[in-house]
């Protein structure tokens, strides 16, 4: 197959989880189709980058999305239908290529990640598969209903509302809709009456599908992300100040590492004795990997909703045990007890993870089922073969 596939990102480096989900997928797919990328690159992107994906891909066209709070794009928004969320990759040239490569490349199909790039492909009767890696209204809302200045809440609660708008719509003009957990795709359908959506889930990276099978008991608590997501730095701001201070008072020499890329100032400043906020650049993907391979524990206060968590993939393939929300334990099929800790408050995760790590039989149980939860259901090979017979559906379909 030829397939054209629209990302909002440059997928490598692979440092939050769209990427990582893209880079996988487009690394398997590569193995029998042929891929035409088209991307949009940030500041930080560099030709290096862009000349790792050339392995995978065909042909790659890249468009520069710049920094996202300017005028123009605060202006754009006002005045259009569009939330603020497209109009950010706003670029006049983006159609017109885009309309040239579909009428020249003979693709099967268009694939694409995420509603908010939809506005900027030409009309088409090819096939388009739309992959929704998380509900954005969701993720949006709860910024709101999270943001502290009263006087900017109801500007956001309006581009919220064109959020919902423009997911549905464009839930319902694709020819195959996909959400990456199951939570997520009944939401999906109960929004839109008649919707079928299928579930691809996301998978472990082969850097942690390669971990041995090896306990680490300690008393060493980690939060992993790339904090330009707020769902990250706001789940790190509670474990360092409402769950962190229970654990410490039950385990005297239990620590705390807050790891990932672009660590806020805020977080930085947290930083001091049992607390240690350590950052590395997103390349640098085994200091992921020895982050968890060197934790005892993942405490995961993670109350913003969408998508499924690498992170915590991630650390079950590392068996490393999990304490998470509801939220946060969304799109595994994990059990409670059994595979993954479930609390609901910041005083309930810390309750269960004194709890893990006052008690070595549980911890060996949760982190060897939760192993061998990843290795029989979040493997990238047979994710990418799941995709491959969406692909083949839709393309059957419509001929």
């Amino acid at each position: 197959m030829k397939i054209l596939m629209l990302t909002p990102y440059l997928p490598y480096p692979p440092s939050i989880g769209g990427q990582l989900r893209s880079y996988h997928l487009i690394k398997e797919l590569s193995r029998h189709h042929e891929i035409t990328l088209v991307c949009f690159t940030r500041e930080y992107n560099s030709p290096e980058h862009v000349k790792h994906m050339e392995q995978f891909c065909k042909k790659i066209l890249v468009f520069r999305r710049g920094k996202a709070w300017t005028i123009p794009n605060i202006l754009r928004t006002g005045f259009s239908m569009y939330p603020f969320l497209v109009s950010i990759y706003y670029s006049p040239e983006i159609r017109n290529q885009l309309e040239i490569e579909i009428n020249s490349g003979q693709y099967d199909l268009i694939h694409a990640e995420t509603f908010y790039v939809m506005p900027y492909l030409p009309q088409t009767n090819m096939p388009i598969v739309l992959a929704e890696q998380t509900i954005m209204s969701r993720v949006f809302a709860h910024y709101v209903e999270a943001e502290a200045r009263w006087w900017l809440r109801p500007l956001l609660w309006i581009d919220v509302a064109k959020i919902h708008y423009w997911e549905q719509y464009y839930w319902k003009k694709a020819d195959r809709l996909i959400a990456v957990s199951q939570e997520d795709a009944i939401l999906m359908k109960s929004r839109a009456k008649g919707l079928n959506v299928w579930v691809v889930p996301n998978g472990v990276g082969e850097d942690f599908s390669q971990v041995k099978r090896k306990l680490h008991y300690n008393h060493s608590i980690l939060y992993q992300g790339n904090y330009k997501w707020m769902q990250n730095w706001e789940a790190a701001t509670i474990l360092i100040k409402q769950v962190f201070p229970l654990i410490k008072k039950e385990i005297k020499d239990a620590k705390l590492i807050i790891n990932g890329q672009f660590p806020t100032k805020d977080l930085l400043k947290m930083a001091g004795g049992d607390i240690q906020v350590t950052q590395h650049e997103d390349t640098d993907r085994q200091a992921v990997v020895d982050a968890y391979l060197k934790a005892g524990l993942l405490v995961s206060p993670i109350y913003g909703p969408g998508g499924t968590r690498l992170k915590t993939l991630a650390a079950m393939a590392s068996m490393v045990p999990v304490v998470t929300t509801p939220l946060g334990a969304e799109g595994y099929g994990a059990v409670e007890g059994e595979s993954i800790l479930v609390g609901i408050t910041p005083a309930d995760l810390a309750r269960q993870a004194v709890r893990v790590l006052l008690d070595e039989k549980l911890y060996g149980k949760i982190a060897k089922n939760a192993r061998q939860l990843v290795d029989t259901h979040f493997s990238w090979g047979p994710i990418a073969q799941k995709l491959e017979q969406i692909y083949e559906e839709v393309i059957h379909h419509h001929s």
